[in-house]
């Protein structure tokens, strides 16, 4: 699988970094003809912006203001230009951030980093992303079409139907989360189900550690792990190396203080900042809030774009479990729903290689109905399951924290 994409991947860096900043001009124009891009680009030529030191001189927005922005200004908060109409498809994220999918092949430049995990034409793809309002199952499902994938959307749960499919299909390949492949693997071991015709995956949407990337290799899957988000699809992905992952092409990432717009050296860790080139959706500078740290050189695959070392946590307080983001917002939202309790705190873990979450709760009574009521509230707001444990008042620190993770990936 050492072969490329298109001779994009390996081109020369400095001929990539005259096509990136060749066609931002153009694309901050298009960006400005959005009222929201127009106000904070307000006094810019984009015609200077043809280096990563003007780029860096630009606002960042960050992604968890969209959610407010969006509020004031409905869909997209002033940021595209184009009518809803004009796009395929429409979404909402959990914030809740709606975001628009361009009536284009692959508008999610899916498709590189699924080549790179061995996907070919005529292979059948299982994905288990969802379908349901969210982008996710699409993201997968439009890449793998358009490498010529014949694709299952099947989405997440219902174990049972899915290895009926499994066993009517053969799939040779997997897309969703690690932590659905390895309920797959285990309840069809535990079932006397065969999923073995599974021999190639491509993951997301929550950390993949080094024990689950073994004990998907014990079982005969060649399995890859990509970054990439609701809004802007495909970021990087693994490749052959596992050395790192690679930064998709037409696309420019930056990695920046956290809490500035200022570029870090290379290797410092700091939160990813995108910029895309696309006319439809143009993203400027959105700060994601997650942290990592740029590679140096080349991958040894022969890919010659940017390296980072992938997902090393977050810039704000906002995370990732089980492939959905938890907000702060969400937590209040529960306080809201509950004047009863005091101050609350969501702690994430990690058990049995699969995320979970509870969420502490200070409060003066202790019922069983109080904490079904909490437990259900929870899944509502975050569209996860978690528990819910009552403590005293007092009992949680006053340090302004609403969401402890405390999983280790080491």
């Amino acid at each position: 699988m050492t072969e490329a994409f298109d001779a994009l991947e390996t081109q020369a860096p400095e001929e990539r970094e005259r096509a990136l900043f060749s066609q931002l001009p153009e694309i901050l124009k298009h960006a400005t003809a959005a009222p929201a891009y127009a106000e904070r680009l307000k006094g810019i030529d984009p015609a200077g912006i043809t280096s990563r030191e003007a780029l860096a001189k630009l606002p960042v927005l960050r992604k968890g203001e969209l959610s407010t922005l969006q509020k004031s200004a409905l869909p997209f908060g002033g940021f595209v230009a184009e009518a809803p109409g004009s796009f395929g498809r429409l979404f909402t994220s959990p914030g809740p951030i709606f975001e628009p999918e361009a009536a284009v092949p692959d508008p999610w430049r899916a498709a590189r980093g699924l080549f790179a995990a061995g996907f070919r034409r005529g292979d059948i793809v299982l994905n288990t992303f969802s379908y349901h309002l969210t982008p996710g199952g699409f993201i997968m499902d439009s890449g793998a079409r358009a490498l010529g994938c014949a694709v299952i959307p099947a989405g997440p749960g219902n174990t049972e139907q899915q290895f009926d499919l499994i066993e009517a299909y053969r799939p040779g390949a997997y897309c969703g989360t690690p932590d659905f492949l390895k309920i797959l693997i285990d309840g069809a071991g535990a079932n006397g189900r065969d999923v073995s015709s599974i021999k190639r995956a491509l993951v997301s949407g929550a950390a993949f550690p080094k024990s689950l990337q073994e004990k998907f290799a014990e079982h005969g899957i060649d399995a890859y792990q990509a970054y990439a988000t609701a809004d802007l699809g495909f970021i990087a992905y693994e490749t052959s190396a596992r050395e790192g992952l690679v930064v998709n092409e037409n696309i420019i990432v930056e990695i920046v203080r956290p809490g500035t717009g200022d570029p870090v050296p290379e290797g410092e860790i700091g939160e990813i900042v995108v910029t895309t080139l696309d006319p439809h959706h143009p993203f400027i500078r959105l700060a994601l809030g997650d942290l990592t740290a740029a590679l140096p050189g080349f991958s040894p695959c022969g890919r010659t774009n940017m390296r980072i070392k992938g997902w090393m946590g977050r810039a704000d307080q906002a995370t990732k479990v089980k492939g959905m983001f938890v907000r702060p917002e969400q937590v209040a939202e529960i306080g809201r729903r509950h004047p009863e309790l005091g101050r609350l705190r969501l702690l994430v873990e990690r058990e049995h290689e699969t995320d979970v979450m509870t969420l502490l709760a200070e409060c003066e009574a202790d019922t069983p109905d109080l904490i079904a009521a909490v437990t259900a509230s929870l899944q509502s707001v975050t569209k996860l399951k978690g528990v819910v444990s009552l403590v005293r008042p007092g009992t949680l620190p006053n340090d302004g924290k609403v969401i402890a993770d405390e999983r280790s990936f080491a």
